[in-house]
Formats: structure tokens, C-alpha cells, sequence
């Protein structure tokens, strides 16, 4: 038999609307009608109906996260923290994968409607601004990480010409003078924040840039690493450390130095970028950039909950999330 929420005021001794802003999560309720309810509300197992609940509210219950790709550690991880940030706010998380194509991301965005979703979170690769309506299927929109694009919307992300500035200034602080990088790729917004960094860095090192020394990945995955190592490796004056745009990157060029028998970080240092978990497992371990995630999902949820639930005409705020350089094995000692 279905308990209501009248069978919990009976046993508690106390009115529905009472009950009701018990489960709701309503502060204004006496404690001791508080403590009677919850224990009403244990022993007769009752379980409210969302559905009915967020149809009463004009909403779905349901939220959408758009990534790049889930087999890249990052999107996993920070796709695990969104959906434990939603939950503690009641919505649960669709996620749809877009490969980072512009046809793919546009597709998806258009979808999106609040006949489906109450909000989404996007983290684009290849939109433009002109991918992006005035208000997109009616729903508030975040968008997170690095893209460059110029929207009215909320935009939460770390700094990525900084952070890349600091991995970088930190392998020059250990006297090494032919830095290279590996990840450009002219289709990622990231991929240029993060050259930038780079470049700033060594100016400010007084160390030269050389093309040469920057090396492209169409895909960041550790593939493409190896193969950008390899290739940096053969050069006739080889560099001596390694920024790799992600851990994926660095994970495959340290298996190339590995493989050519050379020593990291002895002959050539290297540094990551996203502090994913395999970063502090593989040998030796990598220094990586440490983007705070759990902060990122955080600030996404509650901007998208506060444009839900009544700050739609709000101008849209531009946050800025926490990271630290975290140093291992793959630069300490020579």
C-alpha cells in the first residue's frame, strides 16, 4: 500500500503542511515536530514523489552536461563531481558525449529544450558564438572550462594562461633551457590559452621561443604524446623538458623517453596539466597542473540552480576556479 503523506502527519501527531515542509527541506519547523516526523517518516518507509513534485514545480528534475569525451580522465572525473552536486541540490544528470566536433556540440545544443532539461552545463571544444541563441531552448545555460567564445551566458573555469605559465616557469626555475610543449592543436580553445602561457613564461625566463620545439596532438590521448615525444627526442638539439597540455599527453611521452632509453627526470623533465588519477600512479609519477574540479562542479551547479530558480534577468558572472602546481617525481632532481 502507497503511504501519503497524511498517513505520516497521523503517526506524527502533527498537520500534512508540517510533514510537508519537513520533506521539502523547509527550515521554519519546530525541532521536536521535526524529530516526530522524521521518525514517522521511518517507520511507515515513505518515499516522496519527485515526479509529481517537479511536475508542481513547472520543472523536470533533470540537468545536462555536454563534454568532450569521457575516455579522457578530466571529462570522467568532473562529470562524477556535477552529477554529487546536483544530487545535493535534487536533480539528477543527463550526459551526452559530443567528441568535440562543432556539428556534434551544435546538434546537442539545440536539443536541449525544457521539455527535456532544466538547465545544461557545456563544456564546448568547436562552438562559436553564432552556434549559441539569445536564450537556447529556453533553459540557462553554464559553460565550463577554457573555450574562448564571447556569449552573455555564466562561465566557470580556471585560468589557463596562468596555470600554464606557472608549469612552465616552474621547469625553467630547474635551469631548463629547451622547454617544449606537446597538445597544440588550432581546434582547441584550450590549446591556445595554454600555448600562450607557455610563451609567456619563457619570455619571462629569457629563453627564446622556437616552433620547432612546439610539437602538435590532433587528439590529446596518450597516442599522441608518445608519438610528439618521439619526434621532439629526434631533434638535433633535443629539449630538456616537456610541457604536455594534459596528463594524457604526458603519460605517453613519458613512455617514449622510457622507451628510447632515456631518464626523466634526469635528461628530460616533464610536466602535465588536470591532476587526473593515473598522474600520481605512473613511474615516475608526473607534476601536473591541479585544477580544483570539485570547486568548478560546484560553482556550475549553483549558477545553473540560481538561474533556474529566479535570477534569469541576472548579468552573467564569469568565475574563476582554484589550482595548484603539484610537484612529483617527473621534475625533482636531475
Amino acid at each position: 500500500m502507497t503511504v501519503t503523506l497524511k498517513d505520516v502527519a497521523t503517526l506524527a501527531g502533527v498537520s500534512v503542511k508540517t510533514v510537508s515542509n519537513v520533506v521539502n527541506g523547509y527550515a521554519f519547523v519546530k525541532p521536536e515536530n521535526r524529530r516526530r516526523v522524521e521518525e514517522a517518516l521511518a517507520a511507515t518507509g515513505y518515499r516522496p514523489n519527485v515526479g509529481a513534485r517537479n511536475l508542481r514545480r513547472g520543472r523536470t528534475g533533470f540537468l545536462a552536461l555536454m563534454v568532450p569525451e569521457l575516455s579522457i580522465p578530466y571529462f570522467g572525473e568532473l562529470a562524477g563531481l556535477v552529477i554529487t552536486a546536483a544530487q545535493k541540490r535534487g536533480w539528477s544528470v543527463l550526459i551526452e558525449q559530443t567528441q568535440g566536433t562543432r556539428e556534434r556540440e551544435r546538434k546537442t545544443l539545440s536539443s536541449l529544450g525544457p521539455h527535456l532539461v532544466d538547465g545544461a552545463l557545456v563544456h564546448p571544444e568547436a562552438l562559436e558564438a553564432a552556434d549559441f541563441p539569445d536564450e537556447p531552448g529556453g533553459i540557462p545555460l553554464v559553460m565550463l572550462g577554457e573555450h574562448a567564445v564571447d556569449v552573455p551566458i555564466d562561465h566557470v573555469a580556471i585560468d589557463n594562461v596562468l596555470a600554464a605559465h606557472v608549469a612552465v616557469s616552474h621547469l625553467a626555475s630547474l635551469g631548463r633551457t629547451r622547454i617544449a610543449a606537446i597538445g597544440r592543436n588550432p581546434a582547441r580553445g584550450t590549446s591556445s590559452q595554454r600555448l600562450a602561457g607557455y610563451r609567456s613564461a619563457l619570455v619571462e625566463a629569457g629563453l627564446s621561443y622556437s616552433d620547432t620545439l612546439v610539437a602538435p596532438a590532433e587528439k590529446w590521448h596518450r597516442g599522441y604524446g608518445a608519438a610528439a615525444m618521439k619526434s621532439l627526442l629526434t631533434l638535433p638539439s633535443p629539449p630538456d623538458a616537456v610541457f604536455c597540455f594534459n596528463d594524457l599527453l604526458a603519460i605517453g611521452a613519458l613512455r617514449a623517453v622510457a622507451e628510447l632509453g632515456l631518464r626523466v627526470p634526469e635528461d628530460v623533465a616533464i610536466v602535465g596539466f588536470d591532476n587526473n588519477e593515473e598522474s600520481a600512479f605512473s613511474l615516475p609519477a608526473l607534476t601536473t597542473i591541479a585544477p580544483d574540479k570539485t570547486a568548478l562542479a560546484e560553482a556550475a551547479i549553483d549558477l545553473v540552480s540560481r538561474r533556474i530558480t529566479g535570477e534569469k534577468s541576472a548579468p552573467p558572472q564569469d568565475v574563476q576556479t582554484p589550482f595548484a602546481l603539484e610537484i612529483r617525481e617527473s621534475t625533482k632532481g636531475r
